[in-house]
């Protein structure tokens, strides 16, 4: 294993405002709330009221520093994951290190993903930190996402919600526990038509004609400039990718399963979640589902996961997480954390 670098800490931000399943009832005039529920394991997520990616980003980055008593100062690196920057530039990264007072000569960039935007940072973070570019770099992972689906669009506006973490990544010279493995990363763009906000940036330009509303056969309304997701696609490139990507991430990283402490892939869906569970046959106490409370919160999925293990003591020093996320791109990832 190359490396030496370890997650020193993690903390997590939510926006204020909570949609749970009475008000997406109240506002479709169908279905029920325990039908949202069983279709998609959530009851309620978080969302902005006007918040930007920036808001979200300083937040969570500030609770890390209040949180776990973390100096600004020794940030020397910072990497923002997100999917809906404030503008097409400059990079929400630099706002953000402006937010948050970080110092002047670091390292500091955006970088475009979604389900699997965390694997992908914790990645990067080593690379700078094993090639000697930085000591401490902060990852923050942070969307809007509700802001790009359809209010009347049911096929997503159930599933997703809004959400900031943001991670300490330290260079360690301690062997063993507190330490980032090594890495599984993929890429099929064949499929990004499948998972898409089609119009809006340079490729599909803003229109009245991208602004048009169509509605489905299952009365699901949207624009061009909105949300689009090929449900049954992602599930079969999901189910297709996850069971050799985690024996991948086993073999590389010298461990087997039954080692393995907690096992946290990406929320995506209950329903997603409970078959890799079952194809996979990870036993129900090693497996982490906590999407009800925050709906799918794209990059942020498996940090908020991880933190809320460590709150209820489920994570603890020395066990090895195995974390995979996989999706939009398409894109998937993994690798094994010794906490």
């Amino acid at each position: 294993m190359v490396g030496g670098a370890r997650i020193r800490a993690i903390s997590t931000y939510l926006p204020e405002k909570v949609l749970d399943n009475a008000e997406l009832v109240r506002q479709f005039g169908t279905w029920t709330e325990n039908k949202i529920f069983n279709k998609t394991g959530v009851s309620k997520r978080h969302v902005v009221d006007g918040e930007l990616v920036s808001d979200l980003a300083a937040a969570a980055g500030e609770r890390l520093f209040t949180e776990h008593g973390i100096d600004r100062r020794e940030v020397d690196f910072l990497l923002l994951c997100t999917e809906c920057p404030d503008h097409f530039l400059p990079a929400t990264a630099c706002i953000v290190q402006d937010r948050l007072k970080l110092r002047n000569n670091i390292g500091a960039l955006d970088y475009n993903l979604g389900c699997s935007g965390f694997i992908y940072g914790l990645a990067l973070a080593r690379g700078l930190i094993s090639g000697g570019l930085a000591r401490r770099v902060l990852l923050i992972t942070a969307d809007t996402i509700s802001r790009a689906v359809h209010p009347r669009d049911k096929s997503t506006r159930t599933i997703f919600g809004d959400g900031a973490a943001a991670a300490l990544i330290e260079s360690t010279d301690i062997e063993g526990t507190g330490k980032i493995g090594d890495f599984s990363l993929g890429t099929d763009g064949s499929g990004a038509s499948n998972l898409i906000i089609p119009a809006g940036a340079w490729a599909h330009p803003s229109s009245s004609g991208t602004r048009v509303e169509t509605t489905n056969r299952w009365g699901n309304t949207r624009t061009s400039e909105n949300l689009y997701m090929n449900g049954p696609e992602i599930l079969n490139f999901t189910l297709e990718i996850v069971p050799p990507c985690m024996n991948e991430i086993l073999e590389m990283n010298g461990i087997t399963l039954d080692r393995i402490s907690l096992v946290v892939f990406h929320q995506a869906s209950r329903m997603l979640l409970e078959k890799l569970r079952d194809e996979l046959k990870i036993p129900r106490e090693k497996y982490v589902i906590n999407i009800e409370s925050y709906g799918n919160t794209t990059s942020s999925t498996i940090p908020i996961a991880l933190r809320d293990m460590e709150l209820e003591h489920r994570l603890k020093k020395g066990d090895a997480v195995l974390i995979m996320g996989f999706g939009v791109g398409l894109s998937w990832g993994g690798t094994v954390l010794w906490w």
